[in-house]
């Protein structure tokens, strides 16, 4: 399958792919996206996990054993549970945050939805929310399902990401171009 879009091109493009072809196949694609979200959660979570994903000093048996005894601890089985094996066992874990990223903007594809990553200094209320999904969809004329993330460093203002785009429109980055400004001026 080969796309314009680089989070579905390369190693973790090819997982997904498969992944949702057999969930789709299975009509088993809900329950998968959820699985692997609740995994995301844990990788987001827990130091010990990333570090497991990502180092090369674990053996793909150590990694494999790791992630089973994770997954059965979690109810994470199934589809869902069997790609995670196979990609500890083929030595791919490094992989997987970028294959479930991929797997959910496939899913969002089918849905008709555009997925939208933003990043904002506090959470938002739910109106908050609700509106600034109804100015995305206006943006890009589709439904946007949202991924929030929390950076107090923002200080201020939001940063949206639909696809290779991105709309920065944080406090610190409006401070760091006016310091910028006035070092070129002084």
């Amino acid at each position: 399958m080969a796309t314009d879009e680089p989070i579905l091109s390369g190693v973790a493009g090819r997982y997904a792919s498969a992944l949702f072809e057999l969930a789709q196949e299975e009509q088993q694609l809900e329950q998968v996206e959820q699985d692997l979200t609740t995994f995301q959660q844990l990788l987001d979570m827990s130091e010990d996990l990333r570090r497991l994903v990502r180092s090369p000093v674990f053996s793909s048996e150590e990694q494999l054993a790791a992630i089973s005894a994770i997954l059965d601890r979690v109810g994470i089985g199934g589809l869902a549970g069997n790609f995670l094996k196979v990609a500890a066992h083929n030595r791919r874990l490094f992989a997987v945050p970028e294959m479930i990223k991929a797997f959910h903007t496939m899913c969002a594809r089918a849905r008709g939805e555009v997925e939208t990553d933003v990043v904002s200094a506090f959470p938002l209320k739910d109106e908050q929310m609700e509106e600034l999904k109804e100015a995305l969809k206006g943006s890009v004329g589709k439904n946007v399902k949202v991924r929030l993330k929390v950076d107090p460093k923002l200080l201020g203002g939001l940063i949206v990401k639909i696809g290779s785009r991105m709309i920065d429109s944080s406090l610190r980055t409006k401070l760091n171009s006016l310091k910028i400004r006035m070092k070129e001026v002084g």
